[in-house]
């Protein structure tokens, strides 16, 4: 089943130095650009993330030092990728809770805007594991009947998870073939940032998911506690996050003139 797009949507995976929003960066990029007519763009860049790859987390992906050395900076090709994502729905394997908010840290980091409210993501591992919880290879195999060369290679995983999405559209009658539907099915919880510190309550307004205000409206704790929110800047929080709660911040404060 060919998917029936309004926008493009771009699938993505990516490699990274480990598995800290905050702290890791990227070594490879893949993006599968699909347009509505169906037409199919492939980009695959090796990237110097401007810090040592460990070893062990080289046994699992393959790309080590020597392989990214002369490689371009995330930096280098930000403007690249940002131009060819910005009008894209976004898809991946994982990526609501790990792809997505690394790369919008990476693109906050070198001063690209990055945000969601134009666009859907795509979970195809949500849609997996609400359907057969499996892993990506498991599911290659489940759905596409294939074995998965290459697995951590970020465009044998890129490939792959496009299959597969096809593959459950054709599998399951009750999933719809709209990319909203599908971003709606494949999201856990519902959070105004990636990390998921900024939760939405059942009246749709945001409020703090952790510590000591838990539950409460970032509104009423930032007028009550403007310490807090600069304490919240100069935490080691996500990009992503400081910057939403600097956007529920300024939007209060003009509600009140």
């Amino acid at each position: 089943m060919q998917l029936q797009l309004t926008k493009p949507m771009c699938f993505f995976d990516l490699e990274t130095t480990g598995i800290s929003i905050t702290k890791d960066r990227i070594v490879e990029i893949s993006i599968l650009k699909v347009f509505p007519n169906g037409k199919e763009e492939r980009h695959t860049w090796k990237v110097n993330p401007e810090m040592p790859i460990p070893a062990e987390t080289t046994a699992i992906h393959g790309i080590s030092d020597e392989d990214v050395k002369n490689a371009p900076t995330f930096k280098q090709l930000s403007k690249e990728v940002h131009a060819l994502i910005k009008d894209s729905d976004l898809a991946g394997f994982n990526s609501n809770r790990f792809d997505i908010p690394l790369l919008a840290e990476e693109m906050l980091r070198v001063d690209l805007d990055f945000d969601m409210k134009s666009r859907v993501a795509v979970d195809v591992q949500t849609i997996f594991h609400k359907k057969e919880q499996r892993t990506l290879s498991a599911a290659y195999k489940f759905y596409c009947d294939q074995t998965l060369e290459n697995a951590h290679s970020a465009e044998a995983d890129t490939f792959a998870t496009y299959e597969i999405l096809k593959a459950q559209l054709d599998r399951y009658p009750d999933l719809e073939n709209d990319s909203k539907f599908l971003a709606e099915f494949s999201s856990r919880k519902q959070f105004a940032d990636f990390a998921g510190f900024i939760a939405f309550n059942k009246e749709g307004l945001e409020c703090f998911s952790f510590g000591k205000h838990k539950g409460k409206l970032v509104t009423d704790v930032l007028e009550k506690e403007p310490g807090y929110f600069g304490w919240l800047l100069n935490a080691d929080f996500p990009l992503y996050t400081k910057k939403v709660l600097t956007a529920i911040k300024l939007k209060s404060f003009n509600n009140k003139f």
